[in-house]
């Protein structure tokens, strides 16, 4: 299958920046590139190559450049059928999206297009954060928020800009908003290639990223229960009454004298637990949250311990549609432990946790 990275960002965070890295660095792969504007073309297509009436051109360096004006899963179908006819030789794709555009109609193509999805593979979501603008951003534009949420990668642009303060600040919220995405500095565009493609982050199979930091403060009592459950002590894992509130509701400090807060619609939580869940239950469960909040869930990715069978199930979803396989057992050694990362934008989290715990089976 051939790999889809979905480049993505606000405004002048660095995109063409780094795609213009991307297609001039000799690195050897072959990659066709969708710029997915609305209305005419924008002025980024003028920044990557000379638009022709056929809209794709082969460049020097072996990779192809498509401007999209149309819909996207024709573009990727009229892609493949140039590829089959060996009219056209790439084998990667790297869409761009525009700095206004959510990124989630863009994944769900892969998912809701049968042909598309036998043929291409969603490898990650790629989103570049500005350092400099980027608190600002966050707090104005709700797309910016959007796209954080479905980063399987975060590049932190212009950090050069702002002082070392103003980065972890950045970070800090940027973790919050998505604990699943590892942030990585990029400087005009210069990263490891390694960082952008081959990701994996649609993959089911994948390990499920979550920060540590994030875990930690999501629930004070997990290192305690980790090490508790590597005695074979029992304990459910999963305490989500506290007392007091881990809603990220949080200030940060900009290095001047006072405080700016903020309160993110878009926000991550994760549910653990060491007991099992009834797979039934939990199904029915799942598909009635997505019929409701569907549309506000953007990513949720989960490893499950569920009743009755060795192995893990990996799942996860975009929106309202999801997806499972059959992972690995469970080592001889190893407790099995249900894990799930919901980011969504206003969830009722309390409500979810809550309709998860209903789940298990004892």
């Amino acid at each position: 299958m051939v790999p889809v990275t979905v480049l993505t960002g606000f405004l002048g965070a660095g995109k063409t920046t780094l795609l213009n890295r991307i297609l001039g660095e000799q690195h050897g792969h072959r990659i066709a590139v969708i710029e997915n504007e609305f209305g005419p073309a924008g002025i980024d297509n003028e920044l990557l190559i000379t638009e022709t009436k056929e809209q794709i051109v082969e460049m020097n360096n072996g990779c192809i450049c498509c401007t999209v004006r149309g819909d996207l899963a024709r573009i990727l179908a009229d892609l493949r059928d140039k590829r089959e006819k060996k009219e056209l030789d790439f084998e990667r794709v790297i869409i761009e999206t525009t700095g206004m555009a959510n990124p989630g109609p863009v994944a769900q193509t892969f998912f809701m297009e049968e042909d598309i999805a036998a043929y291409y593979l969603l490898d990650a979501v790629v989103t570049v954060v500005d350092a400099k603008h980027g608190h600002h951003t966050l707090d104005a534009q709700p797309e910016a928020q959007n796209q954080v949420g479905f980063a399987d990668r975060i590049l932190l642009s212009k950090t050069d800009l702002v002082d070392a303060g103003e980065v972890d600040s950045l970070k800090t919220r940027l973790v919050r908003m998505n604990p699943r995405a590892p942030i990585k500095p990029v400087h005009m565009g210069q990263i490891p290639i390694a960082e952008v493609l081959d990701v994996r982050g649609f993959n089911l199979n994948a390990i499920l990223d979550i920060d540590p930091e994030f875990l930690a403060a999501e629930h004070p009592d997990a290192a305690r229960d980790r090490r508790a459950a590597g005695k074979g002590k029992d304990h459910d894992g999963h305490d989500h009454d506290h007392d007091h509130d881990h809603d990220h509701d949080h200030d940060h400090d900009h290095g001047n004298a006072h405080h700016h807060h903020h309160d993110d619609a878009i926000k991550a939580f994760v549910f653990l637990s060491n007991r099992p869940f009834n797979p039934a239950k939990f199904e029915d469960y799942m598909s009635a949250l997505t019929q409701v909040y569907g549309q506000d869930m953007l990513r949720y990715k989960g490893v499950l311990f569920m009743d009755g069978t060795p192995r893990r199930m990996i799942f996860q979803g975009v929106h309202m549609l999801m997806g499972a396989d059959v992972g690995r057992p469970w080592g001889k050694d190893e407790r099995p432990q249900s894990k799930v990362v919901f980011i969504g934008r206003n969830l009722p989290k309390e409500a979810i946790l809550k309709g998860l715990e209903a789940c298990l089976a004892r």
